[in-house]
């Protein structure tokens, strides 16, 4: 099972945001759509995250205003991204290795969607359900 199986169930659909765009925006646009990060794009260039956490900290951090402050001076920049060819099994080791929720997914360097560790835990729970499934249809036949 790999991570294109993820991006079939789920979709390709990916919310971005600009390296220039004020942080109360980021926050807003993150409750609009329900999600926990934004893709920073610059242009077609991906360029960093900006997650839910580090708005935390930025307001968490005295004299940091969300109202004046761009996400390319919070967002990070050293992005972990995956493939689709990835395997799930490797891609949650990956997440858990670099503790990372959110993973950017390139194919032939385009960005093509997005994948958090609940996909990932979801998709490896399914599997599971259904081996079981059939290893107790095997044992009470």
């Amino acid at each position: 099972m790999t991570i294109r199986s993820i991006l079939q169930t789920k979709g390709n659909e990916v919310y971005t945001t600009g390296p220039e765009t004020k942080l109360s925006e980021v926050v807003q646009k993150l409750v609009h759509h329900q999600c926990g990060s934004l893709l920073v794009c610059d242009g077609d260039q991906l360029v960093g995250i900006i997650t839910e956490r580090d708005l935390l900290r930025a307001s968490a951090t005295e004299g940091q205003d969300l109202d004046s402050t761009a996400v390319s001076e919070l967002m990070s920049d050293n992005l972990v991204t995956g493939t689709p060819d990835d395997s799930i099994s490797q891609t949650m080791g990956l997440l858990t290795e670099q503790r990372i929720r959110h993973l950017p997914i390139l194919e032939n360097d385009k960005l093509v969607g997005l994948i958090s560790i609940g996909d990932v835990v979801k998709a490896q729970y399914a599997k599971l359900t259904i081996e079981n499934h059939y290893l107790k249809t095997y044992l009470h036949s």
